[in-house]
């Protein structure tokens, strides 16, 4: 099972089976995980000098936070890009594709 899997993610295609929506920003989007990487090395690091909990704690909601914010930019362009490209195209492309965004909304907001 892939980490994807395992995640409970699902791969599926841009839209016209062209570029996902995220294409424009994915140097940015790279760097900023990379960035985010490197705050979890930072949270293991603690760990393993004994650190205090508290500053620990500390860090682990500077990771999560980090990462709610790529999630909300990832969820903005895929509605821009993803559910808009449906709406053009009518039939039930855009219900699919409204359905995609609700459950991803209430993944981010389960954690």
């Amino acid at each position: 099972m892939t980490p994807t899997e395992a995640a409970g993610a699902t791969t599926t295609e841009a839209p016209s089976g062209g570029v996902h929506g995220y294409h424009k920003q994915k140097d940015e989007h790279l760097k900023r995980l990379r960035r985010i990487e490197g705050q979890i090395r930072g949270l293991q690091r603690l760990v393993d000098e004994d650190v205090y909990c508290i500053d620990i704690l500390t860090q682990v909601s500077a990771s999560t936070k980090a990462l709610q914010s790529f999630a909300l930019q990832l969820l903005e362009e895929h509605l821009r890009h993803c559910v808009a490209d449906a709406a053009v195209k009518g039939g039930d492309g855009i219900d699919e594709k409204v359905e995609e965004a609700t459950k991803a909304i209430a993944r981010l907001l389960r954690t």
